[in-house]
């Protein structure tokens, strides 16, 4: 499949809620050759997948700790992060053709071998395709604000969306979210809080900020427009059955 195709390939929508937003672009040059190179064997789609459970060890061709990203965006962060954890098997989840090339390309101008590529809704995957307590980790970065209130309810940090990740990862494992938005930090202690199988890894709230987290342009801009970043660090607790 070329990527005008995959470009113009409607996504499934299951629910109300979905990890993801459609947007429109096509891609750069340099970010068409890297989908032609690297696709094939790194990316696949998520409403292709065979039913049942992934075979992430097959993919990888390795048996290793699985860490998920959903929302790669444009790749710096997805890139950098699983240029620093050789050791684990990082998936990453995004909707955008153009951002998946282009953390292709940042995979490949780092080095990258433990990297695979998910395009699709990562709720399907999480209910379909990832077994209970197979992931050792997730990470949700600076998703979707809607920061209308009358939008608050397309917001993907919900109750309902949180117990179907806890239950994917296993005991001891973290959730790791960050935002810029106040009242989506808010927001996400809260819901998070409420999980009953997590524990806040810092009681008082926010986790400071890790230094191993990239700065992106869109969290610069942020600071410069006076938004305050919030990071939220929640384990799976180890009495909660997969």
């Amino acid at each position: 499949m070329s990527s005008k195709e995959i470009e113009q390939q409607p996504i499934r929508r299951l629910r109300s809620v979905v990890s993801y937003v459609q947007r429109g672009g096509r891609m750069t040059v340099g970010q068409e050759r890297a989908w032609q190179r690297s696709w094939p064997s790194l990316g696949r789609e998520i409403s292709e997948l065979p039913a049942g459970e992934l075979d992430i060890a097959g993919w990888f061709g390795r048996g290793a700790p699985v860490q998920l990203e959903i929302g790669s965006g444009m790749g710096e962060t997805t890139a950098a992060l699983a240029a620093a954890e050789p050791e684990v098997n990082y998936l990453a989840v995004e909707v955008y053709p153009p951002g998946l090339a282009q953390l292709l390309l940042r995979a490949e101008s780092l080095g990258v071998t433990n990297l695979r590529l998910l395009r699709g809704d990562a709720v399907v995957l999480l209910t379909e395709h990832l077994a209970p307590g197979s992931l050792a980790g997730v990470r949700v970065f600076f998703p979707d604000p809607w920061p209308k209130k009358r939008h608050h309810k397309r917001r993907l940090i919900q109750p309902e969306f949180v117990a179907l990740l806890a239950s994917r990862i296993a005991p001891g494992g973290r959730l790791h979210l960050a935002t810029d938005w106040a009242d989506y930090a808010e927001q996400m202690l809260d819901v998070c809080t409420a999980e009953p199988t997590l524990v806040n890894e810092y009681p008082d709230g926010w986790a400071p900020r890790p230094d191993w987290r990239p700065v992106t342009k869109f969290e610069a801009r942020a600071r410069a427009e006076g938004r305050q970043s919030r990071d939220l660090i929640f384990r799976r607790s180890q009495g909660a059955s997969a």
